[in-house]
């Protein structure tokens, strides 16, 4: 018979891996396998399938479509291949550092309810009308900012420069058109609260339930602040 050897687990209760960011590269190959498709397909049929706009969260304006706000950051735009570009490279370089300590399946919960959470940003502050269409995994990479933020505080590191990052960033997102630094907001609030509650959950038995509780709050959050601007045209 084999002994099986338990999973050495981080602070934060993820099981360690010394190997490639594998939840990391999972995301940048399905981002890129979208936009292969984005070309491959014409007419913009998986931009108008996946793509988010306000419109598709508030039932009375016609198509209730409210998984978008999930698909939509796996999308980006065709007439600028640097927004692929950049948003990956960001991927990759938060991936290898925050999915090793918080583990893959943390990563990937803060990752995806961030892109959510983007989503939800642009949903609050942008008006409904006229629509306006908003794509790419921005609102996801503000999250793993603000994820990274607050891991680097609760280990006490410097966060000086990634302050200024987020600063700079913001300042883009208002100076320049055509930018969604509401999605960037949301992200960014979102991954921040995601990773308070993994950082900030005691060790124990019951660490890995009191996070689960804690995402699932976010969760929840994002919903029901989803649910308010729906119904309030």
């Amino acid at each position: 018979m084999k002994r099986s050897t338990p999973a050495v687990r981080s602070a934060y209760g993820g099981a360690i891996s010394t190997g490639r960011p594998l939840a990391t590269y999972l995301l940048i190959g399905l981002c890129a396998l979208v936009y292969v498709l984005q070309w491959l397909i014409p007419g913009n049929v998986v931009e108008d399938q996946l793509a988010f706009a306000s419109v598709y969260a508030t039932p009375h304006f016609g198509a209730f479509e409210p998984w978008r706000m999930l698909t939509s950051a796996f999308v980006h735009s065709q007439g600028f291949v640097l927004h692929i570009v950049l948003n990956m490279y960001m991927l990759w370089i938060f991936g290898q550092v925050l999915e090793p300590v918080l583990g893959r399946i943390r990563f990937l919960a803060v990752y995806l309810l961030s892109a959510v959470g983007g989503s939800v940003g642009f949903l609050l502050l942008t008006p409904v009308l006229p629509p306006t269409g908003v794509e790419g995994a921005s609102g996801a990479i503000f999250g793993l900012f603000g994820a990274l933020l607050v891991v680097q505080s609760r280990r006490g590191g410097d966060t000086r420069q990634l302050w200024i990052l987020i600063a700079i960033n913001g300042v883009i997102g208002f100076v320049v058109p055509g930018i969604a630094w509401q999605a960037h907001l949301g992200g960014l609030i979102t991954g921040g609260l995601c990773a308070a509650v993994i950082a900030f959950a005691p060790r124990g038995p019951r660490q890995a339930l009191l996070q689960t509780a804690g995402m699932a709050a976010v969760a929840g959050v994002l919903v029901l602040a989803t649910v308010l601007r729906a119904t309030a045209g």
